[in-house]
């Protein structure tokens, strides 16, 4: 589960930054909003879904959530473990949700700059 999730990072990390940038350049040359933009948002959205899954599938196997369970002080004391244990997931979570509020917000522009802009921004 670990080397899934690792390994799907790259493939969300690279479809993001593939998707921001269809996004900028379709607002700044204000093209209009077809249905390949709306896909490869679309495609964004399901990969760091699955990415979220994996994540939590592999957070609730992981030693760290063992560990959280067992002493929460000396993880939340410990740089490290406080990092996988605790950092990682809730920040993971907050940008997976950020995409999702992008995308639903997207869907209630009616103009094509403002769709743009608003994968842009989240």
């Amino acid at each position: 589960m670990k080397d899934i999730h690792s390994y799907w990072a790259y493939l969300v990390l690279a479809i993001l930054i593939f998707a921001v940038i269809n996004a900028v350049i379709g607002l700044m040359s204000k093209k209009q909003f077809t249905d390949k933009d709306l896909r490869i948002g679309l495609f964004t959205l399901i990969v760091s879904h699955i990415q979220l899954l994996i994540g939590l599938a592999w957070y609730f196997m992981s030693p760290w959530y063992k560990a959280l369970k067992e002493d929460a002080a000396s993880v939340m004391a410990n740089k490290e473990l406080r990092l996988l244990a605790v950092e990682h997931p809730i920040t993971m979570i907050l940008a997976i949700v950020l995409i999702t509020i992008g995308w639903s917000k997207h869907k209630k522009k009616t103009e094509d700059t403002a769709k743009f802009k608003t994968f842009t921004i989240f």
